[in-house]
């Protein structure tokens, strides 16, 4: 309720006030809703699943913690966040980095969401803070994913596609 106080009624109070217009005003505002309330939740709901919830296997062993960031490509200078990022239990040097994830609410998912994280793995392997021999690209969508996506995640196991379905124990 506060979050949706903050991103929708506070920045237009004044139109609310006048009978009549919330409809007018939920249209104008769902966009920033969805990415500012809906969004951020979900992918906290997926941090959650993942610690708590998700089979080792489905993630390639025992999460010690998960949590989110920022990877940093200095060649091209750019930045890259990780919505969901899965750390194993350390028995050597580096601890292993189990999965990486991408979170989308309102987005069918696809082969560009796959390659973005296979990109951001290549990042992590060669900054050598993690183990990423072993690391897993999971997609997590509320609106489901294409048929290319489906394609790409039967054909390679280090890739899984989680939907509301699996999120919530229904599989």
């Amino acid at each position: 309720m506060i979050g949706f106080y903050h991103a929708i009624m506070r920045p237009v109070w004044d139109q609310l006030e006048r009978p009549g217009s919330a409809p007018r005003v939920w249209q104008a505002s769902r966009r920033r809703f969805v990415s500012n309330v809906l969004g951020p939740h979900f992918e906290q709901v997926c941090r959650d699943w993942a610690l708590h919830h998700a089979d080792p296997e489905l993630l390639g062993g025992l999460p010690a913690r998960v949590g989110h960031g920022v990877v940093h490509d200095s060649k091209t200078r750019t930045s890259h966040e990780v919505d969901v990022a899965v750390i194993g239990i350390a028995d050597g040097a580096k601890p292993p980095l189990l999965a990486i994830g991408e979170a989308k609410w309102n987005d069918t998912m696809g082969m560009a969401h796959i390659n973005r994280l296979q990109h951001i793995r290549d990042l992590v392997m060669r900054a050598g803070r993690y183990d990423t021999s072993a690391t897993r690209l999971i997609c997590f969508s509320g609106a489901g994913f294409n048929d290319m996506a489906y394609a790409a995640a039967a054909a390679d196991p280090g890739i899984r596609l989680i939907d509301l379905a699996a999120l919530y124990g229904q599989v």
